[in-house]
C-alpha cells in the first residue's frame, strides 16, 4: 500500500546526488554551481531529517510488532503493545508534519534579507515608530542568532528614523521576516503630546531577499556612482571624510545610498548588495504578476502599500489584519520575544490555505 512517506525516497536520493556533486573538484571550483546546489540542499534538509526519523520509527515499529506476534512473557508483550501504540501515534504525527513540509516552498525562504523601514504619515511620531520597528527586528534577529548590520539610516530629530535599512543574515531569515512587509500602523499617545491625545501614525516595511552577484549581473557601465560626505550620526570621521556612496542604476532609475560605514569601500559593497536586492525584487514582481490571484493574495506576499497590522498601545493589543487575529503584550512583542507568536500564526494560516488547495 502506498504511503505519503514513499515521496521521501526520491528526495533522499536527490540529496545524496547533490552531496556527491558538491564533492567533485570541478563543481567545488565553480562558485555559481556550488551556490545553486547548496540552496537546493538547504531546501531538502527538513525533508531528509523527516526521512531519517521515519526510518528510525519504522524500524522500532517492526521490532515491536515482532515482539507482540511472538508472544512469550505476557508483561513484556503488554509493554511492547503500549510502546507500539506510541510509535504508531508518532508516525501519524510525522505524516502530518510531512504534509506541511511537502507544501510548495517559496524559493527565497533560505535567503538573507534587507529590511527597509520608512516613516509614513504622522510626523515625528512616525519616525519614532520606525525606530521602534528597527529595534524590534534587530532584537528578533538577535534572538534567532542571526547577524544584523545597519546599511543606511536617516535619523529623525527626536531619536527615530525617517528611513533605516538593515541587513539580516541567517538561515530562514526571509522565510519569517517576509510576513512583515507592508504598512504598520500605531495608535498611542506620543511623548510630545501634552494633552494626552492618541495619535495614529504609520511606517512602511520592505523585506527584500538578498541576491548573489551571479544571479543579478549588474553592468558597471550602467551605473553612476557618487561619493559624498555622510550626514547625521557617525562621529567626526564620517563628516570629514567623503565615505558615503550613492549608486544610480541608469536603465531603471533605481537609487541606493549607503553611508553608515566609515569605509568608502564597505559602503560601496553594501550599496551594491542593496541594488542587487532591488533588481531581484523587480524581477520577482514581474514573475508574481504572472501567477494566480489566489497565490498573490497569500499573507506572505503582502504589498508594501497594504496595511497589515495595527499596534494599539492604550489597549495593549496588536491586530494583524490579514488573519484578523489580535495579540497582547506589546512590550514583549516590541522587544522581539513575542514576534514569533504573530509570525507563527501567519505561517499556520498560509499553510492551512495551501493544504486546502492541495487536497481540493
Amino acid at each position: 500500500m502506498s504511503s505519503i512517506f514513499d515521496k521521501l525516497d526520491a528526495i533522499v536520493r536527490r540529496n545524496q546526488e547533490i552531496e556527491a556533486e558538491m564533492g567533485r573538484p570541478e563543481v567545488a571550483a565553480n562558485f555559481e554551481q556550488i551556490q545553486k546546489l547548496a540552496r537546493e540542499r538547504a531546501g531538502l534538509e527538513d525533508l531528509v531529517e523527516i526521512a531519517q526519523r521515519h526510518l528510525s520509527l519504522q524500524t522500532e515499529e517492526s521490532d515491536l510488532q515482532a515482539l507482540v506476534s511472538e508472544g512469550g512473557d505476557p508483561e513484556i508483550v503488554q509493554m511492547a503493545r503500549e510502546e507500539l501504540e506510541a510509535v504508531e501515534q508518532s508516525l501519524a504525527a510525522l505524516a502530518e508534519e510531512l504534509k506541511i513540509a511537502l507544501l510548495p516552498k517559496d524559493p527565497n525562504d533560505e535567503r538573507d534579507v534587507i529590511v527597509e523601514i520608512r516613516a509614513g504619515t504622522g510626523g515625528q511620531e512616525a519616525g519614532l515608530f520606525a525606530g521602534d520597528l528597527a529595534r524590534l527586528y534587530t532584537r528578533y534577529a538577535q534572538l534567532q542568532h542571526w547577524r544584523v548590520e545597519a546599511m543606511d539610516s536617516n535619523p529623525s530629530d527626536l531619536g527615530g528614523y525617517n528611513k533605516v535599512v538593515l541587513e539580516i543574515q541567517g538561515r530562514g531569515a526571509f522565510s519569517r521576516l517576509k510576513y512583515e512587509r507592508g504598512v504598520h500602523r500605531v495608535q498611542r499617545v506620543p511623548e510630545t503630546e501634552a494633552q494626552g491625545r492618541i495619535h495614529t501614525s504609520t511606517a512602511t516595511v520592505a523585506v527584500l531577499p538578498q541576491a548573489d552577484e551571479v544571479e543579478i549581473n549588474v553592468n558597471q557601465d550602467e551605473l553612476r556612482i557618487d561619493i559624498f560626505h555622510a550626514g547625521g550620526h557617525g562621529g567626526q570621521n564620517v563628516n570629514k571624510v567623503a565615505t558615503a556612496v550613492r549608486i544610480v542604476h541608469e536603465p531603471t532609475g533605481l537609487v541606493v545610498v549607503c553611508q553608515d560605514e566609515r569605509s568608502q569601500h564597505k559602503n560601496k559593497q553594501k550599496a551594491m548588495a542593496m541594488l542587487r536586492a532591488r533588481l531581484f525584487e523587480a524581477e520577482q514582481e514581474r514573475h508574481d504578476a504572472e501567477i494566480s490571484e489566489n497565490r498573490r493574495s497569500q499573507v506572505g506576499h503582502a504589498d508594501r502599500s497594504e496595511k497589515i497590522r495595527t499596534y494599539n498601545y492604550p489597549q495593549d493589543r496588536i491586530t494583524d489584519h490579514r488573519i484578523s487575529s489580535s495579540f497582547h503584550g506589546i512590550p514583549n512583542i516590541m522587544d522581539g520575544a513575542g514576534l514569533d507568536d504573530i509570525i507563527g500564526a501567519l505561517i499556520a494560516w498560509e499553510q492551512g490555505r495551501l493544504l486546502e488547495e492541495v487536497t481540493a
